[in-house]
């Protein structure tokens, strides 16, 4: 018979079962993107929560749906709560912010020039080096950069009240996938491993490496990030400093990003300070941001992560202003991921080469 031969009906037809594979895993993706925020953080949240749940799972003798129920639960009063109670502070401080700007109680520029006539001779010089005391022109950057950024984080209250019905639809099908995530996962995961037509060490290292990279982002990452920016608040909070809950937030987005970090928040308020006559303020915050926010990285993050891989920070760097760029708030997660996705493949493929 040729009808299984090179060219014939039964090649035709692998390859029209392939392209109909693709078109509805294409369209399946479709379908999916609206809530693909939904998914990722579930998914996230799923794999962080695992081991919690495996351990309630043999609490509850092998109930896997009551075991998955009380883990929901606890995300939801451990993390999802929290946040929503901060973002709430938060755009409250932000349309408070840009309501002084844009009335002139906050003079930017007046604060600026004031730091400038303060400074030493040597530092005037510097400035002046680089076109920084035209003040008029560095008072209206100023300015124009604090009010976007206030306006900014004021705005999202509005865009969330008009996609008011599109954020619960979200949130709860986020809550209702990680439900499942935590009930079915295993299952869900040994099914994805026998689709995939990859052999099962190949597998073991992609999946190793994806579990790796969502721990050590939340763990040692967004959890620092929270740490440094809840402490900067904080010390801003004890020394008087207004809108001290945006601020803090301010520096944990920061802390996010690789080589920028909280210093371009404290540091600046600190030389303020130092400027204006506030010299003990000026040098207890820039002691504590050297000494207690600075080294915050350095201590929590590998007790955190542990053992866990962790890539070069300029990769880092890259990966999440690029994610930012095209993913938005959700590219710090994605761009990292698809960084650490895309080296482990090409360590694989390396690896598999012959010497």
């Amino acid at each position: 018979m040729t009808s299984s031969g090179p060219g014939g009906p039964l090649v035709l037809r692998d390859r029209a079962f392939l392209l109909l594979l693709l078109l509805v895993s294409v369209g399946f993706a479709w379908i999916l993107w609206p809530f693909y925020g939904a998914v990722l953080w579930g998914t996230m949240l799923a794999i962080v929560f695992a081991p919690l749940n495996r351990r309630l799972t043999g609490r509850f003798r092998g109930r896997r749906t009551a075991a998955a129920l009380v883990t929901l639960v606890l995300v939801i009063v451990i993390v999802i709560l929290p946040l929503i109670f901060v973002g709430a502070l938060l755009v409250d401080q932000a349309a408070d912010v840009y309501a002084r700007v844009k009335s002139g109680e906050l003079n930017v520029g007046e604060h600026f020039q004031r730091v400038v006539q303060a400074l030493p001779g040597w530092a005037a010089r510097l400035l002046e080096r680089f076109g920084l005391t035209e003040l008029t022109a560095v008072q209206q950057r100023l300015s124009d950069g604090l009010m976007r950024g206030s306006q900014f984080f004021a705005a999202q209250a509005l865009t969330v009240g008009q996609r008011t019905f599109d954020v619960v639809v979200s949130f709860f099908v986020m809550l209702y996938l990680l439900f499942f995530f935590f009930r079915d996962g295993d299952d869900l995961v040994r099914r994805i491993r026998a689709a995939v037509p990859l052999s099962g060490e190949h597998q073991r290292a992609l999946s190793e490496n994806f579990t790796l990279v969502i721990r050590a982002i939340v763990k040692g990452t967004v959890v620092v990030a929270i740490v440094q920016g809840a402490l900067g608040g904080f010390m801003f909070w004890l020394l008087g400093i207004r809108g001290a809950l945006l601020w803090g937030v301010v520096m944990a987005v920061f802390s996010l990003i690789p080589a920028i970090g909280t210093a371009i928040v404290w540091l600046p308020v600190a030389v303020y300070l130092l400027a204006t006559g506030a010299v003990w303020s000026g040098l207890i915050l820039l002691g504590y941001g050297v000494l207690v926010i600075g080294l915050v990285d350095n201590v929590l993050r590998p007790v955190l992560v542990g053992k866990d891989s962790r890539m070069p920070d300029y990769v880092v760097l890259v990966a999440t202003l690029g994610g930012l760029a095209v993913f938005g708030a959700n590219g710090i997660v994605l761009g990292p991921i698809i960084a650490a996705l895309f080296l482990a493949a090409w360590d694989i493929v390396s690896a598999s080469r012959p010497r």
